[in-house]
């Protein structure tokens, strides 16, 4: 597929904006003349646009705009009549749309988008707009499929243009402390982590919600919600957050914090693909002797483990394992029964577990870290449990502008903790475990007449070919079937 040429004038904008530090010494009398001190020239501000304007949308959009330093131009979401009000009281000269294609199409002076719509248009929205030469933030995570997180995190180099992904704790400077202690092998070799939420926190696991066409609001534009999901009559209950718990939509408790937690010991442990999946879930029995099976959405709860290759930072290999649905790990002998494990009432944290001790930390998200040392020679440090944040979510979004002003490679871009260079890897693994979850969830009748789970075993992966080398049937998971017109 050929990629649109960028616009000219977008284009030259934007190269004004790399060189106006040089060009201004010949014909731009400086900011501070004319606008008194912070005063940010209108040549040096970035044009940005919202795809999803509510909700976490309406934080993102807000956040990038760095109280008001940069411009924003236009807004879409398919519904305005909710949460993304806000956006338009926000940026009352921003344009309106609700279809992202048109306004790409459209607004061709756009330099950079905030991406925070339900996780099955994440991807679409991101090529789309990457295939215009648009910088893009990209809310968690960062696909709804491992083929679409491969796919954008090539297209990323290939374009040249600078990404975030919206897993805002990965710029929590406490982080520093976590890789300090493994850095200096405090813990000593480490061969186990644990990970573990109290999500899913929405309606899941059941059956999915009948439609409802007479009921839908009349400011929501279902068929562009949809998206690249099938099509189907509206159905109450899905926008504007309960779409998560189903798979043509949601990525489930993995994908609203997998990108938050796993992140902690993926980064600081320098982790790449794993090399297999495995996983159960939990059944629900409304009937005596037959669990109910609901294939279309995520379980009540899982288990998954994965399994690493060494690493530099982990020296040997590492065992993960993911627990959702308020499953969590037993509280280790070293650390005092009184004490949460993870965050408070150890409801979500991560374990890295070495021979000669342990480190707890909370939800890597906007929450408070709270990182805790634990040596087995009775040894404790605790980082803080209250942190300084001096601007919202540790300057995520900022940084992220930052960098698209300075450019594609600079030494911002580099800077960056969750470019789709890490991102990208990050996600895959994240989204590792829902293929297994899906999997497990396989079945067809045997030659008796019974239904048989052929899919629950240890699933092989080759992270290079993007492929389970043991089961044919898992690798249908690796990206999904799309509605004619959204195809990535």
């Amino acid at each position: 597929m050929k990629h649109p040429k960028k616009s000219s004038e977008g284009q030259s904008r934007r190269d004004f904006i790399k060189n106006a530090a040089v060009a201004s010494s010949f014909f731009i009398v400086p900011r501070h003349v004319l606008g008194g001190v912070g005063f940010t020239s209108p040549s040096d501000q970035l044009n940005l646009a919202a795809i999803g304007a509510g909700g976490k949308g309406a934080s993102d959009i807000r956040n990038a705009s760095v109280n008001g330093r940069e411009r924003v131009v236009a807004l879409c979401d398919v519904d305005f009549s909710g949460s993304a009000k806000s956006s338009v009281e926000r940026f009352p000269d921003a344009k309106l749309y609700a279809d992202f294609r048109k306004m790409l199409d459209t607004e061709t002076d756009i330099d950079a988008v905030t991406i925070s719509t339900p996780d099955h248009v994440h991807g679409p929205a991101a090529k789309y707009a990457m295939e215009r030469g648009k910088h893009v933030y990209v809310q968690k995570p960062m696909t709804h499929n491992i083929k679409e997180a491969r796919m954008l995190t090539e297209m990323a180099r290939s374009q040249k243009v600078v990404t975030q992904m919206g897993n805002q704790g990965g710029s929590n400077p406490l982080l520093n402390l976590v890789q300090e202690w493994i850095d200096k092998d405090r813990i000593g070799k480490i061969a186990k982590v644990e990970v573990w939420t109290n999500r899913p926190v929405w309606p899941q696991g059941g059956p999915f919600p009948s439609p409802a066409p007479g009921s839908k609001p009349d400011a929501l534009n279902w068929d562009l919600w949809l998206g690249p999901a099938p099509e189907i009559p509206y159905t109450p209950n899905l926008h504007p957050f309960s779409w998560r718990g189903w798979w043509n939509y949601g990525t489930g408790a993995l994908g609203d914090v997998g990108c938050h937690l796993i992140d902690i010991p993926f980064r600081t442990l320098g982790l790449h693909y794993p090399t297999d999946a495995e996983c159960s879930v939990g059944s629900v029995f409304s009937e005596m002797w037959t669990p109910d099976y609901h294939p279309d959405g995520c379980p009540a709860s899982s288990f998954i483990s994965l399994n690493f290759k060494e690493t530099p930072k982990s020296k040997s290999p590492i065992n993960m394992t993911w627990m959702d649905g308020g499953i969590r790990p037993a509280h280790p002998d070293i650390i005092p029964a009184d004490h949460d494990i993870g965050g408070a009432n150890s409801a979500n944290g991560v374990l890295i577990i070495g021979d000669k001790g342990i480190i707890s930390t909370n939800i890597n998200d906007s929450s408070p870290l709270m990182p805790k040392l634990y040596l087995n020679d009775g040894t404790q440090e605790f980082g803080p449990q209250t942190e300084p944040n001096d601007e919202p979510e540790y300057g995520h979004q900022r940084l992220w502008v930052d960098a698209c002003k300075a450019g594609f490679g600079s030494t911002e871009h580099k800077g960056l903790t969750s470019s789709f260079d890490y991102a990208g890897p990050m996600t895959e693994t994240v989204l590792m475990g829902n293929l297994a979850i899906r999997s497990y969830l396989l079945r067809r009748e045997n030659s008796k007449g019974d239904m048989e789970f052929f899919g629950r075993k240890k699933l092989l992966w080759d992270g290079d070919k993007l492929r389970i080398t043991n089961l044919e049937e898992a690798n249908q998971f690796v990206t999904r079937t799309y509605r004619p017109g959204w195809e990535m």
